[in-house]
């Protein structure tokens, strides 16, 4: 018997199999049940267009068979098999399909869904074994072929005896080596596991000879073994089911099973799409994040199916990152995939699914915050700061998408609150919406410079996580109105006559405390803004001082300085000592500018430059 040689670019290419297309050697198994599949696809087909066939699904099926004494892996279908010419073709020329052909030869459209188009998968074993059988009788044949291969070497094709149509691929098991064990794939747990992971949708039996004991008959104590043929596979996804005889029981069964958490997730979304792309999809918000959600070990994406078939554990580009909480999976056929399937090829299928999913997620997630607001604010406590940085990550570009969901804090409902429910409460004669920025909202209930703001009786949002103001800067404005901090510059609000106090009346005052303290404020005036604290420290240009704290704790920010201004309240009492302190003794005049400003400083929650020294400094006012 002749050995045929593989064609030069297809010894070439089976090395690259071998050794480089697939990442995990396990994927062998997925790539011959799909090829198995596909077989069965082909004879139910036929039954389609020849009335004299009938279609009996219960005679169709794979099996795998694992023999750990001879180290043989068996994956068997009652598929439509090949003849011999059929082996040498789609065997001996490799990235020749079979099943692409049968495809584009029957012009196959609608209802019919081929797995392997690139004619590669089969190749695959050849990464856990070291010769390669494969036995098979055509469904029109009476002769059955074994084809033959230890790899690059070439391929032997001869008679062999099938009783019944189908396909046996055998494959000799590699012995062990120090750094792969190829035992596993004769392993009866682990043949399972690999097929729940990526083959348990296929649309046909998988089964495998299970190991059981049972007491032995007319005993009591005495137990046997013996084997007991199970089908491993689901067969049916959940995704393809008509919504209306789901649960919410079997989607959440479906989110522990997939193990997407541990936790009960709020909403689940379906999804069946048909159209300029067809796709399934099952969703879910849940209601807590993962111990590692907010850690660069964290791995964003949801499951790929290719009619079934799992593709990908994590596929990112299905999901926005200020939605990466989001667990679930898509099943399409239309989707364009690499050579090895492995990995998905950026195209334009795939661009039309993401942004489905993604507003349908926020759809959905505007539905909860309507009609289940204790849902929301739960989940909100959890993921509210994912999309918050998510209006400030990739420069604004999802600001549109998630304006609507954030929620901050609010000093008159005392709970969290919309931006659109803000702005619905807003006065008429109110221009901005104003917030106010700090480490917690018991602290920001206390700042000196909300005096004013609350006085005239409009609402303060709490900024109490160290990336609304970045967000709230990309954002700029809701609904036409403008963000304005409470310790900004200008606060927009006309003071009442008789209340402005003139900067230039008290203008020799200011400008010696303003020398004195030198670089560490830009300006010292009279706060139009203080009511009954005596002292505060402002902000003049984009850069607050929330934000400076924020930017001085990252690594190699330590220069970063906000424009501080001394705000004075000029009808508080201490003003009037500063003032004669001014006229008559410019000493205690310093050592009020000190304890006025160290004062500000810790209003704001930023250190005291020299904690001796103002401790010094109070016991000489002591004295």
């Amino acid at each position: 018997m002749a050995k045929k040689q593989f064609k030069a670019e297809s010894k070439r290419l089976l090395g690259l199999m071998i050794n480089s297309i697939y990442t995990h050697r396990e994927i062998f198994l997925r790539e011959l049940i799909s090829n198995a599949s596909d077989a069965i696809d082909k004879i139910y087909y036929k039954t389609l267009t020849d009335e004299s066939l009938v279609f009996d699904r219960e005679s169709y099926y794979i099996k795998i068979i694992p023999d750990r004494q001879n180290r043989i892996l068996t994956v068997s279908d009652t598929g439509i098999g090949m003849t011999k010419e059929e082996l040498d073709d789609n065997l001996g020329v490799i990235a020749r399909s079979g099943s692409l052909g049968f495809k584009n030869e029957t012009e196959i459209k609608d209802g019919y869904d081929i797995i392997g188009q690139f004619g590669v998968g089969f190749y695959s074993a050849f990464m856990v074994a070291d010769k390669v059988s494969v036995i098979s009788r055509a469904f029109d044949g009476d002769q059955a072929y074994r084809w033959e291969s230890k790899g690059v070497d070439g391929y032997t094709i001869e008679p062999c005896d099938k009783e019944t149509v189908g396909t046996d691929i055998i494959l000799q098991i590699k012995e062990n080596t120090e750094d792969e064990k190829y035992d596993e794939f004769l392993e009866e747990y682990r043949l399972r596991s690999i097929v729940k992971k990526y083959s348990d949708f296929i649309r046909y039996p998988i089964k495998i000879d299970v190991s059981r004991s049972r007491l032995k008959e007319g005993s009591e104590e005495e137990y046997e073994s013996y084997t007991e043929e199970q089908t491993i596979n689901s067969m049916v996804p959940i995704w393809k089911k008509n919504k209306n005889e789901l649960t919410d029981e079997d989607y959440k069964n479906f989110y522990f099973e997939k193990h997407y958490g541990f936790d009960q997730p709020i909403k689940h979304i379906h999804i069946s799409a048909e159209g300029t792309v067809s796709y399934n999809a099952i969703l879910f918000i849940p209601e807590k994040t993962p111990f590692d959600f907010y850690t660069r070990d964290y791995e964003k994406g949801l499951e790929l199916y290719s009619n079934g078939v799992l593709i990908m554990n994590k596929c990112p580009e299905l999901l926005p990152d200020c939605f990466s909480f989001v667990k679930g999976m898509v099943d399409s056929g239309d989707l364009t995939l690499n050579i090895s399937r492995e990995v998905l090829q950026h195209d334009r299928q795939l661009k039309i699914i993401a942004k489905n999913i993604r507003n349908r997620i926020k759809n959905e997630l505007l539905s909860i915050l309507e009609t289940e607001r204790d849902k929301y604010e739960a989940f909100y406590q959890s993921f509210g700061r994912q999309l918050k940085y998510g209006i400030y990550n990739n420069f604004g570009a999802d600001k549109e998408l998630l304006q609507d969901l954030i929620m901050f804090y609010s000093s008159k409902e005392k709970q969290l609150t919309t931006l659109a429910e803000y702005v619905e409460r807003m006065p008429e004669e109110q221009k901005y919406i104003y917030y106010a920025a700090g480490e917690s909202i018991e602290r920001l209930e206390k700042l000196p410079q909300t005096e004013l703001v609350a006085d005239k009786g409009y609402e303060i949002l709490y900024f109490t996580d160290d990336v609304d103001e970045f967000a709230i800067h990309i954002l700029m404005n809701y609904k036409d109105k403008d963000f304005k901090s409470v310790s900004g510059g200008d606060l927009g609000i006309e003071t009442e006559a008789g209340e402005d106090k003139s900067d230039a009346d008290h203008r020799d005052l200011f400008e010696y405390m303003k020398n004195l303290l030198k670089d560490k404020v830009t300006d010292v005036r009279a706060s139009r803004r203080l009511k009954q604290h005596p002292v505060c420290l402002t902000n003049e240009g984009e850069l607050s001082i929330e934000m400076e704290k924020i930017l001085r704790a990252m690594p190699d920010n330590h220069n970063i300085k906000a424009s501080k201004v001394l705000e004075i309240n000029t009808g508080h009492e201490v003003f009037d000592v500063l003032q004669k302190a001014l006229e008559a003794d410019r000493e205690k005049l310093d050592l009020y500018t000190s304890l006025l400003y160290n004062q500000a400083l810790l209003i704001e929650g930023l250190p005291v430059e020299d904690p001796v020294e103002y401790a010094n400094n109070i016991c000489k006012i002591m004295k």
